[in-house]
């Protein structure tokens, strides 16, 4: 299994749903990075349940640095967050362990590991370990944000409702940072919570996009073919099983034009920098950052857990069967997944920073 991501600086992934724990330990980290554990804790809380929109299991996350933070500043060892799941109710997969729940990995990861696998809540496969992923973020964030680097998600559409693109940068990355539920129109994002309400008042999900911005990422960061920018972004975000679509700038949406509508025309400003006038490529030519705000939108899918009886097979008796799924589930993930794209993407900036600069370059 691959837990691991990253070439300078990486993130390995560790524990299971129900286990006793989860984590990540973070590698390649300067020493001298201030690390703020009132940040982890706030960026966790914005990852976790909040309310009638939200799964009913809710954990404390209650983290622990076990090594290579000492006197609040990174040692430039390798850096073990570790979260205990306190919040767990196994009994719930008992009599479900051998079906395949419909959008899980439970038959795939039985066809990988031979029954070897921790089934309980998904496992090592469950959304619960993105919790370590945002842990890991609330220290690359912040020191991404002392290199002025600003990095925000907002729902961009989820039943029919859209929200309004980022206009305004800065300001709009840094009020999104303060909000429970992610959004710019606040009169759509209370229409968006009725949807989501609705779904699970009808014992569905639902799902919808998300867009992310990174804002004063400088010009020359990121890699030709293998390891572009958009790349290494995409993996890092495909590695959220709820991901099934990214596109960067207007995306899909080049199809329909013209190669002249399409190129972003360069200008130089009146202190000479070097801009482009539309942003349709997402701050990306060639794989590598052109100083303009990278932005890319991401579909994440209705959540696979639903309180209805669906057909599946029993991979162990070898029969069709159907399953009613009980348990504590999200009606919609896109609120708390936000903070988990963000802490993503950002792992992906300062690995490439890293490598292009050295790893000293988070460095204060």
């Amino acid at each position: 299994m691959k837990n691991s991501f990253g070439n300078s600086i990486t993130l390995t992934l560790f524990g299971e749903s129900h286990g006793t724990s989860i984590g990540a330990v973070i590698d390649g980290l300067s020493p001298g990075i201030s690390v703020d554990y009132e940040a982890i804790s706030r960026y966790l809380s914005l990852r976790r349940p909040d309310g009638e929109t939200s799964t009913g299991r809710v954990e404390k996350d209650e983290f622990v640095i076990e090594s290579g933070v000492f006197n609040g500043y990174t040692t430039g060892t390798p850096i073990c967050i570790r979260i205990p799941n306190q919040n767990t109710q196994s009994g719930d997969y008992t009599e479900i362990k051998n079906k395949a729940r419909p959008g899980h990995a439970d038959y795939t990861a039985y066809c990988k590991y031979h029954g070897f696998e921790d089934c309980r809540g998904g496992g090592h496969f469950s959304g619960r370990l993105t919790a370590a992923i945002v842990a890991a973020g609330g220290i690359l964030i912040p020191a991404l944000e002392k290199k002025h680097i600003l990095i925000g998600s907002h729902i961009l559409s989820l039943g029919g409702i859209s929200d309004r693109n980022f206009e305004n940068y800065g300001e709009d990355i840094k009020g999104l940072n303060n909000e429970k539920f992610p959004v710019f129109d606040k009169t759509a994002g209370e229409q968006m919570k009725d949807e989501i309400k609705k779904a699970k008042a009808e014992g569905d999900s639902i799902g919808g996009i998300l867009q992310t911005a990174i804002f004063n990422l400088p010009a020359g960061v990121g890699e030709p073919w293998f390891d572009s920018l958009e790349g290494l972004i995409s993996h890092a975000v495909f590695s959220v099983g709820g991901v099934k679509g990214i596109e960067f700038g207007t995306g899909f949406g080049l199809a329909k034009m013209k190669g002249s509508e399409a190129n972003d025309k360069f200008r130089i400003d009146e202190k000479g920098k070097i801009h482009t006038l539309t942003n349709h490529s997402g701050g990306i030519n060639g794989g590598i950052s052109n100083g303009m705000p990278v932005v890319f939108n991401c579909v994440i899918k209705p959540t696979s857990s639903v309180y209805k009886v669906q057909q599946t097979v029993d991979f162990i008796k070898g029969q069709n069967c159907d399953i009613e799924i009980k348990g504590r589930h999200d009606p919609c993930i896109l609120p708390r997944a936000r903070v988990v794209i963000d802490s993503l993407t950002a792992l992906v900036i300062c690995d490439l920073l890293a490598g292009r600069y050295g790893t000293d370059y988070l460095k204060p």
